[in-house]
């Protein structure tokens, strides 16, 4: 990566405490419409798709692809027990066409990619090419899935016509390694939301600033079982990645601060990340939602949207409705529709089985930003 970084600012690292959490249980909450049947397009019967983000120019903005957008999702064939995906998560790329996804199938070659399995990222357009973000998972040739996280980027050559999308993929780079304030995420056992991270890399340009580096970690000074980080590196001059303190720091209080990314807006920066009501510190009823924060620049000071993080949750009625929010500069929302049409506000486990599961594309949602407050607007006009 070609680097315009200068002297990397200051990082105030925002803390997110259990006394910010608490604030919820007073607040307004704001819900998106509940989904319903008619809501559930599968874009294959075969295919389970979650975690999904746009081709994007630097600004975040998707950029036009034959007669569409190009977007990429983590997918896997569809099981008895969906959670089980995770064990064979694979990239895959679609076309969006108004309010339809057409599936394009995996964008890697089978065996290519350095992990067992891929997980979450971001992707870019730098001219001619599209630069794919993601998270290396576990370790290739294993017997058993584990939970070993690393960062890469690949580009190749984005084709505007024929049959594939992509020219060959170069040969995958690792960003950047765990160290400092980054616990190494290692692990070879573990359950879905208790494991510690360090995934989800997204890129950000800061004008006269420089090229950094966000992404989902845990802390390495605090060990404990909620130590969830929103990472940060910047880019030296020689292009190299180097870790600075973490932009959110929820030692305590969460342990998964997930997908990170920032949005600009009215001359403010924002950044969101989703998280579940499961991964917050016991005495915390936080619900599952979309999170943020904002500042004025990369370096801060963070201050977290509506005095308490959240901007807005699923449906009281509909805990597991959907999750993986991700914020376009329009303001518009996407995410994957989870469990749906439980009906049970005291529901605090996922139900069995696929009869609920949705595995695909939810509506787009819309937000509004005033500063330091966010608002749930109405879906999103598509």
């Amino acid at each position: 990566m070609t680097s315009v970084q200068a002297a990397a600012p200051a990082i105030g690292t925002l803390r997110w405490r259990p006394e910010d959490c608490a604030v919820i249980q007073h607040a307004k909450i704001e819900e998106p419409p509940v989904i319903a049947i008619d809501d559930v397009r599968r874009v294959s019967p075969m295919l389970d798709v979650w975690d999904a983000w746009p081709l994007a120019g630097h600004d975040g903005a998707p950029a036009p692809w034959r007669g569409g957008e190009l977007w990429f999702a983590l997918a896997a064939p569809a099981e008895t027990d969906p959670e089980r995906r995770h064990y064979s998560a694979r990239l895959h790329h679609f076309r969006r066409i108004g309010d339809r996804f057409e599936a394009l199938g995996p964008v890697f070659p089978d065996d290519w990619a350095p992990g067992s399995r891929e997980w979450s990222g971001s992707a870019r357009l730098d001219g001619d090419y599209t630069r794919l973000y993601f998270t290396a998972a576990g370790t290739k040739g294993e017997c058993s899935p584990t939970y070993r996280q690393r960062l890469f980027v690949t580009r190749a050559v984005l084709s505007a016509g024929g049959d594939a999308a992509f020219g060959q993929w170069s040969e995958p780079e690792e960003l950047l390694t765990p160290g400092g304030p980054y616990l190494d995420a290692d692990g070879s056992d573990g359950q879905i939301g208790e494991i510690k991270a360090f995934r989800d890399p997204f890129p950000w340009r800061e004008p006269g600033a420089g090229d950094y580096l966000l992404f989902t970690a845990s802390s390495a000074v605090d060990t404990g079982p909620f130590n969830g980080l929103i990472g940060i590196a910047a880019a030296g001059s020689d292009g190299r990645f180097r870790p600075l303190s973490p932009l959110v720091d929820a030692t305590g209080t969460n342990n998964e601060l997930e997908r990170p990314h920032i949005v600009r807006h009215g001359g403010r920066l924002y950044l969101f990340w989703s998280t579940q009501a499961k991964v917050f510190a016991p005495g915390i009823a936080a619900p599952t939602g979309l999170y943020g924060a904002t500042a004025p620049d990369i370096g801060g000071p963070w201050e977290l949207l509506n005095g308490h993080g959240l901007v807005f949750a699923n449906p009281h009625r509909e805990p597991f409705q959907a999750y993986s929010w991700w914020v376009l500069p329009d303001l518009s929302v996407a995410s994957f529709i989870d469990y749906w049409g439980i009906d049970d506000p005291d529901a605090n486990e996922k139900p069995l089985g696929r009869d609920r599961f949705g595995g695909t594309f939810a509506p787009f949602l819309r937000i509004a930003l005033d500063g330091t407050t966010a608002q749930l607007m109405q879906s999103a006009d598509r």
